[in-house]
């Protein structure tokens, strides 16, 4: 089984209301060989949200307790993106995801870039605290731009 983003397969779930659909993961559930999942929504965060970036390290250093997630409202968000993190990972551990496809940038699920915390649009190298989360506990993560990694 593979999990996806849900903005990724056509869910209004994104910081604003909005999807990312990807035609690709959007087949993927069709065929059900994916189940999609937010772990923003599954912390208990709301749609929509003010967006959130991450201060003074990636994922890692988020898990760590050396970096923080932060709204642009400046309220700290950390505990419910680390929260929306090991949810996703009880999911991916229950149904034995061997691959999970997440949003790119996004501070939860980006895989190789996230937004440099400067509410600027910069991005930086570095992963999500999901990513982080999982890739930790050996399941592979790639972002929508991997999808041709995903063998058929």
């Amino acid at each position: 089984m593979i999990l996806v983003s849900a903005c990724l397969a056509g869910k209004p779930v994104r910081y604003d209301g909005t999807d990312c659909l990807h035609l690709k993961v959007q087949q993927l559930i069709h065929e059900h060989k994916a189940i999609a999942i937010c772990p923003e929504l599954l912390a208990g965060l709301p749609t929509p949200r003010s967006p959130a970036e991450m201060v003074g390290g990636d994922g890692y250093a988020v898990l760590a307790g050396t970096a923080q997630v932060i709204d642009q409202s400046g309220h700290d968000v950390t505990e419910q993106y680390i929260q929306g993190a090991y949810s996703a990972l009880a999911i991916a551990q229950k149904y034995h995801a061997t691959h999970v496809v997440l949003k790119e940038n996004s501070p939860s699920c980006g895989s190789q870039q996230i937004y440099d915390g400067s509410f600027f649009g910069i991005r930086v190298d570095g992963v999500g605290v999901t990513t982080a989360l999982l890739r930790q506990h050996g399941i592979l993560v790639l972002s929508e731009k991997q999808l041709s990694q995903l063998a058929e």
